[in-house]
């Protein structure tokens, strides 16, 4: 049976990755493909666990500051047991796996943000995750400041719906930000025949149009049935 196929969906939060991972699994369903779906942090029991530590901001009120280096660690571990759990047999199945971040996201978020490093996360990626590479990563790279108000606005309408808070990193400066726009940047800049950045302010018909063309390019077509 051949490999699956590996996506990604990458950027910040309020850029649309979650409604594109959507409107892109319907489609692929829709041809008769199998597709699997995750977020990360998440995903897994043990995953769903260590995002409520990562994401939620009432962590810090109760146990102090997290220190970077204990954050890329959990972000790893939870990555760790996806791959193991959910993505390789996934692929070694042929499915297509679709995944709302991936290690570029520690990159931009840890290695940028935090202002620990690249070379520290992707060591951190070759140890923990095998070196577990996408075969297309999809990286929406809208402005900056659009990006965060839309995550700060749903954020705070999750909290009041829902009672859930993962605001934690809606409450670092706009420099914090700024630095992991730019090293998604630089991530797309080092790698462009995996990573596809779209920019536009389009709408999500437009965007779900413009993703759906790189996809059919890149996938084995489905053999035609007689």
């Amino acid at each position: 049976m051949a490999r699956g196929f590996f996506i990604t969906f990458e950027g910040l939060d309020g850029s649309g990755k979650t409604t594109q991972i959507r409107r892109l699994a319907n489609s692929l369903q829709a041809e008769g493909r199998t597709v699997v779906t995750l977020r990360q942090p998440g995903g897994t029991a043990l995953g769903d666990r260590i995002r409520k530590i990562i994401l939620d901001s009432r962590s810090e009120d109760a146990v102090g500051p997290i220190d970077p280096a204990t954050e890329m660690a959990l972000m790893f571990a939870d990555r760790a047991q996806a791959i193991a759990e959910i993505i390789l047999p996934a692929l070694d199945q042929g499915h297509i796996v679709l995944c709302d971040r991936y290690t570029d996201s520690s990159e931009a978020y840890q290695g940028g943000g935090r202002q620990l490093g690249s070379e520290r996360i992707l060591q951190m990626h070759r140890a923990a995750c095998n070196n577990l590479q996408p075969d297309l990563t999809i990286l929406l790279l809208p402005p900056l400041e659009s990006s965060l108000e839309r995550a700060r606005l749903r954020n705070l309408r999750n909290t009041k719906r829902h009672g859930t808070d993962e605001n934690r990193f809606e409450r670092e400066s706009d420099d914090f930000y700024r630095r992991i726009y730019e090293k998604y940047e630089e991530i797309a800049a080092r790698e462009p025949q995996r990573v596809v950045v779209i920019r536009d302010e389009a709408s999500i018909d437009q965007i779900e149009a413009h993703i759906r063309d790189i996809v059919t390019t890149r996938l084995t077509p489905i053999p035609a049935t007689r």
